[in-house]
């Protein structure tokens, strides 16, 4: 699987790069066709303190999932996000497989 990572309104650490690797790349153990995952990073213009959004998009033969949350630190909303997107391929290929 291809994972591209962009960073908007500022600029990721390596650690940070690699901690999303490692969980967008776990996704692959739920579903093997997987094509690629586009992961963005952003700052919202918030006063609180959650104000780091992870949107991930997967595209995989026949459509696209995507999923997007905002927390206090970006570990934590990719976290969500890639939970978000477990469900969503779990229910992806239960529809697959009934046809």
């Amino acid at each position: 699987m291809n994972i591209t990572i962009q960073s908007v309104r500022f600029t990721a650490s390596e650690q940070l790069e690699e901690f999303i690797q490692q969980k967008v790349g776990k996704l692959d153990q739920f579903f093997d066709g997987i094509v690629s995952a586009e992961v963005i990073l952003r700052l919202d213009k918030s006063d609180s303190t959650e104000n780091k959004v992870a949107e991930i998009n997967i595209n995989i033969p026949g459509g696209e999932l995507f999923a997007k949350k905002q927390t206090k630190t970006f570990e934590e909303a990719t976290d969500l996000s890639v939970d978000a997107l477990r469900k969503q391929l779990i229910k992806w290929k239960e529809k697959v497989r009934a046809k």
